[in-house]
């Protein structure tokens, strides 16, 4: 089976991982804060602090930010669910909002109309590797006195206007589970640029104490800290983060190219605005159950469209009865991510597109895609 994402693991994250556990020291430590250091690096951001996970770093963000009981927090429609439940986990509501036709991030038009006086931040998502459009989130955000919280989990060596994405508002979170840009296996980081956002996530992170090896506790907290061990997988990959995101875009234009005179399928749109960094490679595909079903039958793995928020079992009822989300509804419906992992070989990407043109040739009456033309509002 040729995988739709896999990491890039050799021996170069062994050797970190050995260092450590020779150490003895396991915990986090120094090889933690050599990792936040290599992503302020990358990113500019003044602070970076080190997390268990992406969920985690979006709970602190929220939780720096005062952000609890009674207030709503929106969030686009199409996004993976721990958007919206890192809101529920810091005791606020999610508000799903419609997102944009051309590149699926959220829809500052329509997140006028779900703005309340209970109303307190808004969670744009950079979505499969592609920048929301900040300047628009950051208009709406000074117009009704929000918020911002950075879902960046996708995002990792993402620019948007030529700066990195993750700490354009308040805050914002990193994801480095295994079928990321780049990994820890699990982890994630906090961005931001004040000071005080940054010194209450560390509390909230580490019991609810400034210091660790003290038994004095100055807030309520918890224990989200990163271990060495996860850290020094991720000095390992932020070396190849360069090498991967280039490789992913060799592998995005290979398919533009191959498939380009496919009338069935139509790519993603970009903002000329965002330097994307291709964590998947996702089309509109006419046919989309059918196409996933004949390429897993050639030993080609794929993945859909995250499901939207409003169709979740686990939120039935949360959305405005009002809203229908057409956009979003419709790319779940036709949205496909081809393989795209940095492993995937050239003759392997020449057979999974010659797959596809297979399987539309067997088609006959093509119909035009819709996506694109409607608005989600």
């Amino acid at each position: 089976m040729i995988p739709q994402i896999q990491p890039w693991i050799d021996d170069s994250e062994w050797l970190e991982v050995k260092r450590v556990i020779e150490s003895t020291y396991l915990t986090e430590n120094k090889v933690t804060a050599k990792f936040e250091a290599g992503i302020k690096e990358l990113t500019g951001a003044k602070h970076a602090i080190a997390v268990c996970n992406g969920t985690a770093a979006l709970y602190c963000a929220l939780k720096a930010l005062d952000i609890g009981h009674e207030d709503e927090v929106i969030v686009p429609n199409l996004t993976f669910v721990a958007s919206a439940n890192a809101v529920i986990m810091a005791g606020a509501k999610p508000i799903f909002c419609p997102v944009r036709a051309d590149t699926l991030c959220i829809d500052v038009d329509a997140a006028a109309a779900l703005v309340t006086d209970k109303t307190k931040a808004i969670m744009p998502v950079h979505l499969y590797g592609q920048s929301a459009d900040m300047d628009a989130v950051l208009t709406f955000a000074n117009r009704f006195e929000l918020k911002v919280i950075e879902d960046a989990a996708q995002a990792i060596g993402v620019e948007f206007n030529n700066r990195h994405v993750g700490y354009y508002g308040d805050a914002g979170a990193f994801s480095f589970y295994g079928n990321k840009t780049i990994t820890c296996g699990e982890g994630g980081i906090i961005l931001t640029n004040s000071d005080s956002i940054a010194q209450t996530c560390r509390r909230l992170k580490n019991h609810g104490r400034s210091h660790r090896g003290t038994f004095v506790h100055e807030h309520i907290g918890f224990n989200f800290a990163m271990t060495e061990m996860q850290a020094a997988v991720g000095i390992a990959q932020l070396r190849k983060l360069p090498a991967i995101i280039e490789r992913k875009r060799q592998i995005y234009h290979a398919y533009i190219m191959g498939l380009a005179d496919v009338p069935q399928l139509q790519p993603v749109f970009i903002d000329p605005r965002c330097k994307p960094v291709h964590w998947f490679t996702s089309f509109y595909a006419e046919n989309r159950a059918e196409l996933a079903d004949y390429l897993a039958d050639q030993g080609i793995q794929t993945r859909l469209f995250f499901c939207p928020l409003h169709l979740q079992p686990c939120y039935q009822g949360w959305a405005d009865p009002q809203m229908n989300y057409p956009v979003s509804t419709s790319v779940y419906e036709q949205g496909i991510s081809l393989p795209s992992a940095y492993s995937l070989t050239d003759d392997e990407q020449e057979f999974i597109i010659a797959q596809i043109r297979q399987f539309y040739q067997l088609k006959t009456s093509p119909q035009p895609l819709a996506v694109g033309c409607v608005s989600e509002a």
